[in-house]
């Protein structure tokens, strides 16, 4: 079939349409929280230093990648849009968009490596932890514009439907991090022994091939549709516009913007507000984010595919499907994640004892984690259910092309709400590892809030996301 080839009629509301669509991006995702979880878990038996090194120089990757990261996602709200009015045939020029995207953002990253030391020095890290961290986000922030490009081209062919490439890429990318973990870490089948730079040194490894895949894909693709064209008579040739770049930059930056500002606030709160509580309570702070992001990832997974269906039946002109939409995929997020959550309550004590065993700093040092570290993920269970609803609502907006003010009201809430509380909480009232958490859990709860008016409003409604006129 070629690509060119399109229905326009609006999507189903359904849970079975729904899952459908979300089935393979939950397993995508779910393989990125195992990704993060094996790096943290693979190294532990090497020490607090080496949980701490690599679980937060990963978070400090990723708050580098936010910005370039989070326009790409725009390249689903265009591609699905497009595909929902019938003209699947020009959503092509989008991937290119989000690979020259990529392009853009590797060439920074290579340009910003020298800082990475210096900048790591500004905060109260151990000189081993910090040493360690500068060379695992030297070696990872090398593949930066990889991952971008894996990023694009999965949300290029989640907004046509064809959510199980995003998936295979996954299955590919976690397969070869955990594999390459442990013949680098440790230095199995005769590889040096690299410990954390080894992790570092998987994840490039694994995101390289997760790009080879979904990027030969798209180029076979390609070559299918100009072979499609010509026999019949027409052609498929793809003319870049850069009016049509610069449109979605200028809706792309804003969610990129609104990635970027919330997670440099997380950053600001590891570094600055739970460094100062030592490396025992910052291990196992790592350690409970790496459990959550098994419950955050697959929801997140399911919050994407309600947006390609909205972003879907806004294109096919039937906006009034959105909010029915939004409600089947805001339940289906509360479902998992309430059920994740109860399991932290039940369970929190033997989920991170995951993260315990062998460490090389003595049982003493063991036990604190565990201890730390299961009262932290007791109360990261009251999140879940606001986490859920902010995060479904979000995509939905962004889906719209609502990302302006998104990212104005995230900068804000992180910025002058979470971050000073942490600080006072935490640092002013001796609040320790429970305080923090508690105010992370307020400040997703007035998120999904605030959220929720702006979807109240309608304002959505009246943003026009691809312009007729460019197309």
């Amino acid at each position: 079939m070629s690509e060119s080839t399109t229905t326009a009629s609006p999507p189903t509301v359904s849970v079975r349409a729904l899952l459908a669509l979300a089935g393979p991006m939950i397993i995508a995702r779910a393989t990125q929280a195992v990704d993060g979880f094996a790096d943290t878990y693979q190294v532990h038996h090497l020490g607090n230093d080496a949980i701490v090194a690599t679980g937060t120089g990963a978070l400090n990757c990723y708050g580098v990648i936010m910005l370039p990261l989070g326009v790409a996602f725009i390249v689903s709200s265009f591609v699905a849009q497009l595909e929902g009015s019938g003209r699947r045939g020009e959503a092509a020029r989008y991937g290119w968009y989000g690979l020259l995207l990529a392009l853009f953002a590797g060439l920074l990253s290579l340009i910003a490596l020298p800082l990475i030391g210096p900048a790591l020095g500004l905060f109260r890290y151990t000189d081993v932890v910090r040493g360690e961290m500068t060379d695992y986000m030297q070696v990872r922030m090398a593949a930066l514009g990889v991952m971008v490009g894996v990023e694009a081209l999965n949300n290029y062919y989640g907004g046509l439907g064809r959510t199980w490439v995003s998936m295979a890429a996954g299955v590919i990318s976690m397969v070869v991090n955990i594999v390459t973990n442990w013949i680098f870490i440790d230095g199995n089948l005769g590889a040096p022994a690299l410990g954390v730079r080894g992790a570092a040194l998987s994840s490039v490894l694994a995101s390289s091939a997760a790009f080879a895949f979904v990027m030969l894909l798209f180029l076979r693709d390609r070559r299918r549709a100009r072979a499609a064209a010509v026999a019949a008579g027409t052609t498929d040739r793809v003319v870049l516009k850069r009016a049509e770049f610069t449109r979605m930059l200028r809706f792309g930056v804003p969610n990129g913007i609104n990635w970027m500002m919330e997670f440099a606030a997380f950053q600001m709160f590891i570094n600055v507000v739970m460094s100062d509580l030592g490396t025992t309570a910052l291990a196992a702070f790592n350690a409970v984010m790496s459990i959550n992001s098994l419950s955050f990832m697959p929801a997140f997974g399911i919050a994407s595919a309600g947006s390609i269906l909205a972003a879907q039946a806004i294109g096919s002109g039937a906006k009034e499907l959105v909010w029915p939409l939004l409600k089947l995929t805001m339940k289906t997020t509360m479902v998992w994640m309430g059920v994740i959550g109860l399991s932290y309550v039940v369970f929190p004590t033997q989920l991170v004892s995951l993260f315990s065993s062998g460490a090389g700093n003595g049982a003493s040092a063991d036990l604190s984690i565990v201890s730390i570290g299961a009262t932290m993920l007791l109360l990261s269970a009251a999140w879940q259910l606001f986490d859920a609803v902010g995060m479904t609502i979000a995509e939905t907006l962004r889906a719209a092309g609502d990302t302006k003010w998104t990212a104005t009201a995230r900068l804000v809430l992180a910025w002058f709400m979470f971050l000073p509380s942490g600080y006072i909480v935490v640092r002013v009232f001796d609040g320790g590892p429970s305080g923090a958490m508690l105010c992370l859990a307020g400040y997703l709860a007035l998120l999904s809030v605030v959220l929720t008016y702006r979807f109240r409003t309608g304002a959505w409604k009246s943003i026009q996301l691809v312009e007729p006129t460019l197309l």
